[in-house]
C-alpha cells in the first residue's frame, strides 16, 4: 500500500513539473514573441554581423526539448558553417523559433519536422517542412496575416507567422510558404548573405 501511494506520489509530482515546464516555456515564447513585436513596432533594431550556424545551433536546443515533448521527430541540415548574415540577433532567432513551433503545433501525433539551411548564390534559405497533413485551398494567402490561426488548436494569439514576416523583411529578407497536399507545408526564409561573404565566393569562382 505505501510503494503504491508513493508511487502515486511521484507520478503526481512528475505530472505537475511537466506542466509547469510546458507552462513556463509557453510563457517564454509569449514574451519572445511580444518583445520581438515591441521593438519593430518602435524601430528598435539592431543588426549585426553573425554567423548562420550559430544561431540556428541555439535555435535547435530549444526545438529539440519541444520535439520530444510532443513525441515528434525532428531533423536539421547543416549546410556551410562559414556562412555570414547581417540581422538583429533576437528578432532573427524569434522569426525561426516561431515557424518552428508553428510546425510543432500542427504536424500530425509521430510526425517529422525538419529544419535545413542551404546556400543559394547572394542568399541562405533556411526551410522548416512539417507534416500537417496539408493546407485548405486558399489558405497560402492569408497565413501572414495577423491574428489568424488554423486547424483545431487555437492556442496562442495567431500572431507567431506575422509577427516572423516582420522580422524577416526588416533584416532585407523574405519569407513565404508552400503547400505539399496532404503532406504539409514549407516554410522558408531567405537572408541576404553578408557582402564580404558575396565578394569572397565571386573571387573564388562560386
Amino acid at each position: 500500500m505505501l510503494v503504491t501511494q508513493v508511487m502515486k506520489s511521484r507520478s503526481c509530482c512528475g505530472d505537475t513539473i511537466g506542466t509547469l515546464e510546458r507552462s513556463l516555456r509557453e510563457l517564454r515564447d509569449m514574451i519572445d514573441r511580444s518583445l520581438s513585436e515591441v521593438r519593430l513596432t518602435a524601430g528598435i533594431h539592431h543588426k549585426e554581423r553573425m554567423r548562420a550556424a550559430n544561431v540556428i545551433e541555439e535555435i535547435e536546443r530549444d526545438a529539440s526539448m519541444e520535439a520530444t515533448r510532443r513525441g515528434l521527430q525532428f531533423d536539421v541540415e547543416r549546410g556551410d558553417r562559414e556562412l555570414m548574415i547581417d540581422a538583429d540577433k533576437s528578432c532573427f532567432k524569434s522569426a525561426i523559433s516561431n515557424l518552428l513551433q508553428n510546425a510543432f503545433k500542427f504536424t500530425r501525433p509521430l510526425g517529422h519536422v525538419w529544419l535545413r539551411t542551404i546556400s543559394r548564390g547572394g542568399s541562405l534559405s533556411i526551410e522548416i517542412e512539417d507534416e500537417c497533413g496539408g493546407l485548405p485551398p486558399g489558405a497560402i494567402e492569408t497565413l501572414f496575416e495577423p491574428f489568424e490561426q488554423r486547424g483545431a488548436d487555437r492556442s496562442g494569439l495567431g500572431l507567431g507567422l506575422a509577427i516572423s514576416r516582420q522580422a524577416v523583411e526588416a533584416d532585407g529578407g523574405r519569407i513565404c510558404a508552400r503547400d505539399i497536399p496532404g503532406k504539409g507545408c514549407i516554410f522558408t526564409v531567405e537572408m541576404p548573405l553578408a557582402v564580404e561573404h558575396i565578394e569572397a565566393g565571386r573571387t573564388a569562382g562560386f
